[in-house]
């Protein structure tokens, strides 16, 4: 089962500094039927403005997944941190019992992101923050683990649930296969161009909920850049 969801029917909202588009249901944006995938629980597709971003606030018990598609966000937080997290490059906070942080973009141009929020398998636990560089030419052809939670993808940024995280770049022609195991839920969207998952097309930033596809074989009809999350 792949359900399609086109870009243009997503929920979402306009607060000037930041355009936002909602894969599910999220602060004003109520939908009870589409809550989430699994423990997929948000996918936001957003768009910063220089020189603005998200203030100091709090999250507990969830995993947040941060890919920046064009630009940079800096991360501060209570624990300390700081960091820059370019185009590319993903950051990873597990909240746990509790942190604040902020999002700012600092650069001279409006910074894109996707943004995923992934429940935890416990709660609790004493929150982290971590962010590394993944080169889109370690990804050329095929999909690598960005974060995840499962045994063996030590390589990975960790986040403490049962779902990986991972992204690819293909070119216009090219195919790659993601087997995806029995009873997962699997939330795939490219950042940029056009691709046929199981013969069913999406176009930039559509998103594809799957379930009971045991491999998925994507295929680029134009240059395309894929995110996916990989879920219990």
């Amino acid at each position: 089962m792949i359900d399609r969801r086109p870009f243009a029917r997503l929920g979402g909202a306009d607060h000037g500094w930041l355009k936002a588009r909602h894969h599910f249901s999220f602060a004003n944006y109520y939908d009870p039927d589409n809550m989430g995938w699994g423990p997929i629980r948000v996918w936001n597709d957003d768009e910063i403005a220089p020189n603005s971003g998200f203030p100091p606030h709090p999250h507990a018990d969830m995993e947040i997944v941060t890919y920046v598609r064009k630009g940079a966000v800096t991360h501060e937080d209570s624990l300390g941190n700081r960091g820059r997290t370019e185009a590319g490059d993903v950051q990873v906070m597990s909240a746990g019992s509790g942190i604040r942080h902020a999002e700012y973009n600092l650069e001279p141009e409006t910074t894109t992101l996707f943004q995923i929020w992934i429940e935890p398998t416990a709660r609790g636990g004493a929150p982290s923050w971590g962010a590394r560089p993944f080169p889109k030419g370690d990804r050329a052809g095929r999909f690598v683990t960005l974060a995840s939670g499962i045994d063996g993808d030590e390589d990975a940024l960790p986040i403490r649930t049962d779902a990986r995280v991972a992204g690819a770049t293909l070119k216009a022609g090219e195919t790659t296969e993601y087997r995806l195991g029995r009873n997962r839920h699997a939330y795939l969207v490219p950042a940029a161009g056009a691709v046929e998952v199981n013969g069913v097309r999406l176009n930039a930033r559509d998103g594809a909920a799957v379930k009971d596809e045991e491999v998925l074989r994507v295929t680029a009809l134009e240059d395309a850049e894929i995110v996916l999350v990989d879920a219990a």
